[in-house]
């Protein structure tokens, strides 16, 4: 249990042992699942956890509420990592009654068939308030930021702000991280797409007056609470966050990986920042992060039958899903008799808005004098971009 503010505690859980979350994002510092319990006259709790730690939460629970009965169970997100608990609390405090949206419910009765709360629920509109007493609960909605149900909650008795997925971050409570790049990766990857919704979302956040954000995963932000909402404004507009050049390769037998490290030398030697990823090695969710965070990237691949090779086109898969655009893109492609990368490339990015194409380096097998030339020069355009 941790203290937030005057009557807000945290009784979320660690999750340690995990090694993928969502069966897809590497979290090698664990995931955290937060719950938190308000105190009025009357005790809202915000959120339950995975369904793994459930027992474990409800002894948390039992322990900031320390022989209170809680009213509410407020469900902002229907994400099973979330919402697990709705059942073992409902069952546990056959009084409480259940807070949320029509979208809620409906869900609700999709993950528990046998759950009645026909009696038990209510169900808020989008400004909506709960009333605790001493203090009052107003619930903002935010559909698909990054589900249609997703709701947040203002008490604004301390100006807390309950913000649901939204200001979250891979990595256990007490992770000893950066903030921004594991908050970077989890945006790009999990709410990425929605950078409309979460426009809005912001638009109502700023009407509010904000001292901290309490998300469902990650740390309690209490300070500069601009730069996180900044950042979230920038990622949500797929803007570029810094200057820089995203070098993403695949190579079968080390060509076009050493055509790529090349690249990159020669872009360092220019005092470009500069990260690079071997798409079939690396964490792809790492590598997708870095092509939003720089305002340029260089695709580096084999023709490979006829078309390009699996893992680059995940790749691009990726940051198309994602609405990629904005970025100054380079092609670097290898191909012993019928080089096809470059085209196919551009036709998996033709979608994609306000793409500028940076010259073609074209490879036939090893790299050779002319290579390292083409490439020199293609390091002194992207510089200049």
């Amino acid at each position: 249990m941790k203290q937030i503010t005057e009557g807000i505690v945290g009784i979320g859980v660690d999750d340690r042992e995990i090694d993928l979350f969502e069966g897809q994002y590497p979290v090698p510092n664990g995931m955290s699942y937060n719950s938190y319990v308000i105190f009025g006259d009357k005790v809202a709790v915000m959120d339950t956890v995975d369904r793994r730690f459930v027992e474990k939460w409800l002894d948390n629970l039992d322990g900031a509420l320390g022989g209170r009965k809680p009213d509410f169970l407020v469900v902002q997100h229907m994400e099973p990592d979330h919402s697990a608990g709705v059942k073992a609390f409902a069952e546990k405090y056959p009084d409480a009654k259940i807070v949320g949206n029509t979208k809620t419910f409906v869900m609700l009765a999709q993950y528990f068939e046998d759950l009645d709360l026909e009696t038990r629920k209510i169900v808020v509109a989008d400004g909506g308030t709960l009333d605790l007493g001493n203090r009052t609960l107003t619930f903002v909605f935010t559909p698909m930021v990054h589900w249609p149900e997703v709701m947040m909650t203002y008490d604004a008795a301390t100006g807390t702000f309950f913000s649901a997925d939204a200001f979250g971050k891979f990595g256990a409570s007490d992770a000893d991280e950066y903030w921004t790049d594991e908050a970077r990766r989890y945006y790009i990857g999990i709410v990425g797409k929605y950078g409309v919704q979460v426009q809005s979302a912001l638009a109502k956040a700023a009407k509010l007056d904000i001292a901290r954000i309490c998300p469902l995963h990650g740390p309690v932000l209490t300070s500069d609470l601009g730069g996180y909402i900044g950042m979230y404004d920038t990622w949500s507009k797929y803007e570029p966050e810094d200057k820089g050049v995203t070098v993403a390769y695949t190579s079968v037998y080390g060509h076009t990986e050493e055509a790529a490290k090349l690249l990159a030398g020669e872009l360092t030697a220019r005092g470009v920042k500069t990260e690079v990823f071997d798409l079939a090695r690396c964490d792809i969710s790492a590598a997708v992060a870095s092509a939003f965070r720089y305002d340029r990237l260089a695709l580096a691949t084999t023709t490979y039958n006829g078309d390009i090779f699996p893992y680059m086109r995940t790749f691009i898969d990726h940051l198309t899903e994602r609405n990629f655009r904005g970025r100054t893109v380079a092609m670097i492609e290898n191909g012993t008799w019928a080089p096809m990368a470059a085209k196919v490339m551009k036709g998996m990015l033709e979608g994609s808005k306000d793409i500028t194409y940076a010259s073609v380096v074209t490879l036939r097998s090893a790299v050779g004098a002319a290579g390292k030339a083409a490439i020199a020069a293609l390091a002194d355009e992207l510089a200049k971009a």
